[in-house]
């Protein structure tokens, strides 16, 4: 284990990728467990205010994240100026993101149902920063044998191939099969090989005359909504703590 992280986190300068991940997942689920007690009224934290303006978590996130970057590019990949940066990088982008959705909507939807998309671009964004950790990447790592070489071309012309898949999945609308078909590439297949999506791009430039294929289309996307909206609302609930409603409490962390 030690030998693998040396020549595939520590030599390639991926640790300051990694704590940044590391410090951006933390962030995100330490501040939904600080609003969650806000909101239900427990415990000693409380929203922040000034001048009668309450001051969203997003607002130091910014500047966290403008600092950690800024300094990110100044340091370079290697030494503890890089990876302190990374972790300062790492928690304000943990605070922004948790609040995407009120950047997205221009509103304080944080407990809406379109705060949930906040979820949503947190769980992607952390898992399209795992696949660069994954250890695969040939640049950087120094004494690569022949068979590692060839190994490692051989996943990066797959994950090539893959990535059409998922782009084929996502212009049909399918978004969360394309998320998954990132790491479990029969999932991406599946999503671009089967019927589009009702209102997705394919479904509106290559269904306009396929009557047949737009009706079939309508049926799968209602059964399946059906069947896994609410398994995909209780794991939204169970990671961002919607299902704690408490009218009149504060709706903001600090």
């Amino acid at each position: 284990m030690g030998h693998w992280f040396s020549r595939n986190i520590l030599e390639p300068g991926k640790l300051p990728m990694l704590l940044a991940l590391t410090s951006f997942v933390l962030t995100f689920l330490v501040t939904r467990t600080v609003t969650r007690l806000i909101r239900a009224g427990k415990g000693p934290f409380r929203n922040v205010s000034s001048g009668g303006v309450h001051i969203h978590h997003v607002v130091p996130g910014v500047v966290l994240t403008v600092l950690g970057g800024f300094g990110a590019v100044a340091s370079g990949r290697h030494g503890l100026g890089a990876a302190a940066f990374a972790v300062v990088f790492g928690i304000g982008a943990g605070l922004v993101l948790d609040e995407f959705a009120l950047i997205l909507h221009l509103d304080d939807v944080y407990w809406s149902e379109e705060g949930r998309q906040s979820v949503e671009i947190v769980v992607l964004t952390a898992a399209l920063v795992l696949l660069p950790l994954s250890g695969f990447s040939p640049l950087g790592v120094d004494d690569v044998t022949e068979e590692e070489r060839q190994d490692r071309v051989g996943f990066l012309l797959t994950l090539a191939l893959n990535f059409l898949f998922i782009l084929v999945a996502l212009v049909k609308g399918k978004l969360r099969m394309a998320l998954v078909g990132v790491f479990v590439p029969f999932v991406a297949i599946v999503g671009a090989v089967r019927l589009a999506r009702p209102g997705s791009w394919w479904w509106r430039r290559f269904y306009s005359r396929r009557h047949r294929a737009r009706a079939r289309g309508t049926v799968r996307a209602y059964r399946h909504d059906k069947r896994w909206t609410r398994v995909r609302r209780r794991v939204q609930d169970l990671i961002g703590g919607f299902q704690e409603r408490v009218p009149g409490r504060g709706s903001d962390a600090p």
